[in-house]
Order: C-alpha cells, then structure tokens, then sequence
C-alpha cells in the first residue's frame, strides 16, 4: 500500500486548468519589476547621470518635468518615488543651476509648481546621447519584435501605475500615456 505522494503542480493554485505552468503570478511580475528598477540605476548612474554631472534625483525630476510639464513638490513625490525631502532638495539644486523656475497655477494659487527653464531643457538634451549609450547596451541585444512587445508591455504597466497614482493621491498631475 505504498502510494507515491502526490506531486505538487507547478501551476499556480489559482491558475485555470489549461494555464502553462511556466505563467509568472502577477507577485512575481512585480518582483522581477522592481528588480529591474533596481538594477538600472547602476547604468543610469555611470552612464547617464555621471558624464551629464547630475545626480541621479536631479535627472529623475528632470525626465519627470519634461514629460509632465509644469508639477509641484508633491506631483514630483509620487512621479518619481523620491522621499520630499529629496525632492525638496533637488528643487533647490535644481533652481541653484537655473534648470527650472517657478510656474503658475491659476486654478490654485497656493499650489507651487516648477517646469524646466530653457537651461533645463538644454540640460535634458545634453543627457540623450548618454541615453543612447546606455539603452544600446541594455536593449540593443533585443530583436525588433522584442523591442515592441516591450514597449506594448511597459505602456500598459504605466497606464495602471498613472491610475494607480491617480486612484490613491487626488490631485497628483499627470497627462495620459500617448
């Protein structure tokens, strides 16, 4: 009477019946995510920030800006997921270099939003060629089709982090992905 013990199913628990049982669970997506925003801050880093002479926050504001155009203190908190006193300082950093400059809301005097000045938007430009390095080294290797599925991938995953944002922090600005 010696059965052999049930074996576990590599499928997940909650998976349909005729699932592959190579799907990652929508956990483990979001691990391997942040994984990947963990590791490309090293490339970002040497590649990007130092040859530009900025720091990491002040380009991740700066790439934030000129996505998004004119945005407050809070606005960059959530964009970029840096603390606000790092945001607060990169504000003054950025100020101290003339990269931005302060805006108006007419709809909220009280809000303080900043956008880059014209030396913020060159600042920018000066960064694409270390973006084309890094990106060739990173990306390069994919086939074009890879490179679309990417793309596809990532629109939809930041279209559920802006509702996401949008969802859980009223009045944070952010335009819809193009």
């Amino acid at each position: 009477m010696n059965e052999p013990a049930p074996q576990p199913s590599s499928a997940p628990a909650n998976a349909p019946a005729n699932a592959p049982a190579d799907v990652p669970e929508p956990a483990d997506l979001l691990v391997r995510l942040l994984k990947l925003g963990s590791f490309i801050s090293g490339p970002m880093r040497d590649g990007v920030c130092d040859p530009a002479e900025m720091t990491a926050a002040e380009l991740r504001v700066i790439m934030a800006l000129a996505g998004e155009g004119e945005l407050a203190g809070h606005d960059l908190v959530e964009i970029t997921g840096l603390p606000p006193m790092n945001v607060s300082r990169t504000i003054t950093s950025l100020r101290e270099r003339d990269w931005i400059e302060d805006a108006i809301d007419p709809e909220n005097r009280r809000r303080r939003p900043v956008r880059l000045s014209a030396a913020g938007h060159a600042a920018y430009a000066r960064t694409q060629p270390h973006f084309d390095v890094v990106a060739g080294a990173l990306l390069g290797p994919l086939s074009p089709r890879q490179r679309q599925q990417l793309a596809r991938l990532t629109d939809k995953v930041n279209a559920q982090l802006i509702a996401w944002i949008r969802d859980h922090h009223a009045g944070i600005a952010l335009h819809d992905q193009e």
